[in-house]
């Protein structure tokens, strides 16, 4: 069996020749760069291919002699397998399409270095900073967000094994537990119970040990929470195994109960309300879920799960409206929460609120409040395309052009061909 030999094409970066010339027509934020490059065509490449190749290693060297260094690997390696080799670069193309705006061949030649073509080129690219810098930085966000993905997916394959524990049967012997001094009434004995169901990571365990806290003393609201709480996890858990809803409905029923019980004992208790929204939010019942939630942030404002369990859950309900085009009745829904008065911190959390209430403004021709919504989206993220073709196409509405082109031109740069289409 043939193996696959990775060898790094070093004689390529060494046989590049960099020339850097500052037009004098250039811009502030624009450098002309003059660079030569070469490329050793490999046994997998076409013509077409390798004069694409010898061209962006021409490109990318402009990108790094105008002063910008990507923090992007770009590694040229060759492969030789079944005596072929083929080559593959790890350079990022989109980054160098934002950042050089023009490109003139000035010559381009061909030779041959121990049996193999040699391209070699010489061209002019005019390199974008701004552009360069804004698609530098687009990049690190996806690798970001790339990252938090396989974070969550590591997490999730986690969660559905413990899923799977809740459904084995328990095995083994019961083990009697001699109480320390101190516990042995049945409230000491529940508040330990409950101690060590906080610091167990078995849900079933949890469970077994809330009840019995429960059972012991039956004003214990904070077993209850705990309990409900758990059984709401365990629903979370099937639903992203995509369990069927019969198989982990009564466990929503379960978690309703306990936060309704202790409510009737303790109707100011925040996380019991905070609860009680939740398992109304599993039941489709929206207007409960965020009932349950103010009430929660009226006796604790500071409560900031049930602040962003208030944000989604409005939003969520606001969208499901306009889908309908119950415009009316998702404006309500949305400026019942967005013009509360809270913290400014908040804001960024209600992007998408505020997203949704600029479309809604613009559909009931409310130019003017689309666009002070829309501006509140893009300062909170600049990069944001539907918010800045919508307002661009608000602000050309209004005859103003130079506002409508700067959004356009914008939007186009982050890479929207409707955009790219609305200038001149």
């Amino acid at each position: 069996m043939n193996r696959a030999t990775l060898l790094l094409l070093t004689r390529t970066t060494l046989s590049l020749f960099i020339l850097l010339l500052v037009s004098s027509s250039a811009t502030a934020t624009e450098t002309s760069v003059v660079v030569e490059g070469q490329y050793v065509m490999a046994d997998g490449d076409t013509l077409a291919m390798a004069e694409e190749k010898v061209l962006q290693r021409a490109q990318r060297k402009a990108v790094e002699e105008a002063g910008i260094y990507l923090e992007s690997t770009f590694h040229d390696y060759e492969s030789v397998r079944n005596g072929k080799s083929t080559q593959v670069s790890s350079l990022e193309i989109r980054t160098l399409a934002a950042a050089i705006t023009k490109t003139d061949v000035q010559e381009s030649r061909r030779s041959f270095e121990r049996d193999r073509p040699v391209f070699t080129i010489r061209i002019r690219a005019v390199v974008n900073l701004d552009h360069l810098q804004e698609a530098v930085r687009r990049w690190r966000s996806e690798e970001q967000l790339a990252a938090h993905f396989r974070q969550l997916q590591e997490e999730n394959a986690k969660l559905k094994a413990q899923l799977r524990e809740t459904h084995t049967p328990p095995s083994g012997v019961r083990t009697l537990v001699i109480e320390p001094p101190g516990r042995t009434g049945p409230q000491g004995q529940a508040r330990h119970l409950l101690e060590t169901a906080l610091h167990s990571h078995n849900l079933r365990q949890k469970i077994d040990l809330t009840s019995q806290a429960a059972a012991l003393d039956p004003q214990f609201v904070d077993a209850l929470i705990v309990r409900g709480q758990t059984y709401l996890k365990m629903v979370s858990l099937a639903f992203s195994n995509k369990s069927r809803p019969s198989e982990y409905s009564e466990y929503i029923d379960y978690a309703r109960m306990d936060f309704d019980r202790a409510l009737l004992m303790d109707a100011r208790n925040p996380w019991a309300l905070l609860g009680q929204g939740d398992a109304r939010t599993w039941l489709n019942q929206p207007e409960a879920a965020e009932s349950a939630y103010t009430q929660a942030l009226e006796i604790d404002p500071f409560f900031d799960i049930a602040r962003q369990r208030l944000i989604r859950v409005t939003t969520t309900q606001a969208r499901k409206l306009t889908s309908t085009k119950q415009w009316d009745s998702a404006m309500t829904t949305l400026n019942r929460m967005l013009n509360s008065s809270v913290s400014e911190s908040w804001i960024p959390s209600q992007k998408e609120a505020y997203l949704l209430r600029g479309e809604l403004h613009q559909k009931l021709n409310q130019s003017t409040q689309a666009i002070d919504d829309l501006s509140v989206v893009i300062d909170i993220d600049p990069t944001h395309v539907q918010a800045l073709l919508m307002r661009g196409k608000l602000y050309r509405e209004q005859l103003q052009g130079r506002l409508a082109k700067e959004d356009f031109e914008q939007a186009c740069i982050l890479g929207a061909p409707a955009a790219c289409e609305q200038l001149p």
